[in-house]
């Protein structure tokens, strides 16, 4: 067995003893009232490809979506800061946000896991108002790798909002005290081979499920190493 094969095989050992604490961590809820399925008791079909684009990073530096959904299990959410409806931008925000503070207690999801958010509202949402809005909602300094990314205009963000099926429109008023934009909420599960493995809603969007979905992908990982 290679020294690939021994590594991938003592982390999967490793993600049978751990994954059921994380996730078990956090407690039942009116929304979520059940208990998560057991990492690797499942699998993941794989969705589609994961669409590449250009995108600005809170740094303002160039970077394509391609390095944010290859090499890591990428959890990845369409959001806009303005956005104040209850079930949508806050709420994926705050569930990337428990995922990035487990991740911060839990080495196999520190070292497999990355956190992307990307926005779709290009003209407010700039790089400089990213990274302060970055550091507002990631309340841990350590954890797992989570970006934070934005496009030059509406034009570049267009054909990768098409690719992920991201539907985004103005509402009639612009001041609604929801935001000035109505979308649907969709996030992603993608492998470390850039494929997608799973589409969250606002009903599915569980944090608890996130985390049993990457340690499925992690054991799936090891038993492939394994053949």
């Amino acid at each position: 067995m290679s020294l690939s094969r021994i590594a991938l095989f003592t982390l999967a050992c490793g993600i049978a003893i751990v994954c059921l604490t994380s996730a078990a961590e956090l407690p039942r809820n009116s929304d979520y009232d059940y208990d998560p399925p057991t990492p690797g008791s499942y699998s993941l079909p794989v969705v589609k490809p994961a669409a590449d684009g250009a995108l600005l990073d809170s740094n303002n530096k160039a970077i394509s979506l391609r390095d944010l959904t290859r090499g890591r299990i990428t959890i990845l959410s369409f959001i806009y800061t303005r956005c104040a409806a209850p079930k949508a931008c806050p709420y994926a925000t705050n569930v990337l946000g428990q995922l990035h503070s487990l991740s911060a207690q839990d080495m196999v999801l520190a070292k497999n896991m990355r956190l992307v958010s990307i926005s779709f509202d290009p003209e407010y949402d700039t790089p400089q108002r990213l990274a302060t809005y970055s550091e507002n909602v990631r309340e841990q300094g350590s954890g797992c790798e989570w970006r934070f990314v934005t496009s030059k205009s509406r034009a570049e963000l267009a054909p990768i909002l098409a690719a992920y099926d991201q539907a985004v429109n103005k509402r009639q008023n612009p001041a609604d005290p929801q935001g000035p934009l109505y979308h649907t909420l969709r996030v992603f599960l993608i492998d470390r081979d850039g494929r997608i493995r799973n589409i969250y809603s606002s009903g599915t969007l569980d944090p608890r499920l996130v985390v049993a979905d990457v340690k499925t992908l992690l054991l799936e990982e090891a038993r492939v190493s394994k053949q």
